[in-house]
């Protein structure tokens, strides 16, 4: 018994209509995680040991600030795709699979909205004289 018909293995769309969509996606999270870790830890690792005000200038200029905004919008929106359709889809079903899938989104939007409020607060932070 096939569950794909012949127009859906075209399209390239199996039983659900995305789940080529969903690998695509987390596959190129993934890619860009590869290349953005290496350079979020050089960011963050020359903020190591520095006092407030540095640190807080630190983040204020372009690159670092950049990279750690990335970082976290990735790896967010890669955790919040990754277990929505992987664990949540798997081991819950009804409502409650439904209440966490949206819990999951909130609290994945918020870190995003949470991290980039602040990068963008210690960017526009005038240096005390």
């Amino acid at each position: 018994m096939r569950y794909i018909t012949p127009r859906k293995a075209a399209q390239g769309l199996g039983s659900a209509r995305s789940g080529t969509q969903h690998h695509w996606n987390i596959t190129l999270s993934s890619y860009a995680l590869i290349v953005l870790t290496p350079l979020f830890l050089i960011a963050v690792g020359g903020a190591i040991g520095l006092p407030q005000d540095q640190v807080v200038a630190h983040f204020g200029r372009p690159f670092p600030g950049i990279i750690t905004a990335l970082f976290i919008i990735v790896g967010m929106l890669h955790f919040i795709k990754g277990s929505q359709g992987g664990a949540i889809a798997d081991y819950l079903h009804g409502t409650a699979q439904q209440l966490t899938m949206v819990a999951v989104a909130i609290f994945g939007w918020g870190v995003i909205a949470a991290a980039v409020f602040a990068l963008a607060k210690m960017a526009f932070t005038l240096p005390a004289i």
